[in-house]
């Protein structure tokens, strides 16, 4: 096992760099969704720039970018891992507030979970070698 653990190793902070940049690749198409209405999605047609959907793309659309290029890392990750932490909590489980629905399987909010994490993780762990952060590091 250990020869296995010291192969996979050497990759990690590689790993890392992907990890991020998929990340912010992928919540960045949220806010794209949210905001240009590209690809049309139903439960995104009606978003304004001044709801909490339009926060929400707004933060998604500019912290997923600097996600990506690896731009602010820690910063952005956090803030994202908040954001999705209150998507969870408001348009997830308390969407019915007269009946809470805690399970994620049940009331949609996987995703919200997922990146919550994800976030969490990047603000701890940085952007990793291959990122601007790494670059502006180096001078």
């Amino acid at each position: 096992m250990d020869a296995i653990d010291n192969a996979l190793a050497k990759f990690q902070p590689v790993a890392l760099s992907l990890f991020r940049f998929i990340t912010g690749l992928l919540l960045f198409q949220y806010g794209i969704a949210k905001l240009f209405k590209y690809p049309p999605v139903p439960m995104f047609a009606k978003v304004e720039l001044m709801s909490l959907y339009g926060a929400a793309g707004t933060l998604e659309l500019v912290l997923g970018g600097l996600l990506m290029i690896g731009l602010f890392t820690r910063l952005s990750a956090f803030i994202l891992s908040g954001e999705m932490a209150f998507a969870y909590f408001m348009g997830h489980m308390f969407k019915d507030a007269a009946k809470p629905v805690f399970l994620p399987l049940l009331n949609g909010g996987t995703a919200a979970i997922l990146f919550c994490f994800a976030c969490l993780y990047l603000s701890t762990a940085g952007g990793g070698p291959l990122s601007v952060d790494a670059a502006r590091g180096k001078r």
